[in-house]
């Protein structure tokens, strides 16, 4: 009887143990994630739109963009068809929802730019990259780390002249760069099929 309640008795140290092993272990890679995801944090962007022709114009947009869940706040600079948005801290931010407020108010994103602080981000030219959730593609760009406060360009199609997306779309062979989708070029990559590819420079 005793050996019995004995070895019970081990049996359940070893199984808490075990227990404080994966709570340590889970917690380290907890801890890893939540370094690799705050690599970079988007925390404002600067719009630029076209086809606005009075004041009235700008307003629709600026109140459209206040609509998007992520947007804290919007500052219109009518002379120059610009706006400077300021991102709710600590949110996921989805650059398309910036291009479809825009588009459904009527108008079109001219120029994008996105500003965030980012820790030891490696980028290289034509090469894919994570930040946040979002994949990025950077284009005419040399090979760095960006640390501190940075801003990149958009330079997907949709988010420029069509004039300045054909000199970015022929700085890559890569077709992804013409559907922002991830294709054979991204999957090898170890990206999903289809998943959004963002296409930036510096």
């Amino acid at each position: 009887m005793m050996v019995r309640i004995a070895a019970k008795h081990l049996t359940l140290i070893k199984r808490y143990k075990n227990q404080e092993k994966m709570k340590k272990v889970f917690f380290i890679a907890m801890m890893a994630l939540g370094v690799i995801s705050s690599r970079a944090q988007f925390s404002k962007a600067s719009l630029q739109a076209t086809g606005l022709t009075c004041a009235m114009c700008s307003n629709a947009i600026n109140k459209a963009l206040l609509r998007v869940p992520f947007v804290e706040s919007v500052k219109s600079d009518i002379k120059n068809s610009a706006f400077n948005i300021v991102f709710k801290q600590g949110q996921e931010v989805e650059i398309d929802a910036l291009r479809k407020a825009v588009e459904d108010a009527g108008f079109s994103v001219g120029n994008l730019k996105m500003t965030g602080n980012f820790q030891d981000l490696k980028i290289e030219n034509d090469k894919h990259v994570e930040i946040g959730k979002e994949v990025f593609h950077f284009l005419n760009v040399s090979e760095q780390v960006l640390n501190g406060e940075q801003t990149i360009m958009v330079v997907d199609k949709n988010f420029l002249t069509a004039k300045q997306f054909k000199k970015f779309s022929s700085a890559t062979k890569m077709t992804c760069v013409r559907t922002g989708k991830a294709a054979a070029c991204c999957i090898k990559d170890g990206i999903a099929a289809d998943a959004r590819v963002y296409h930036v420079t510096i």
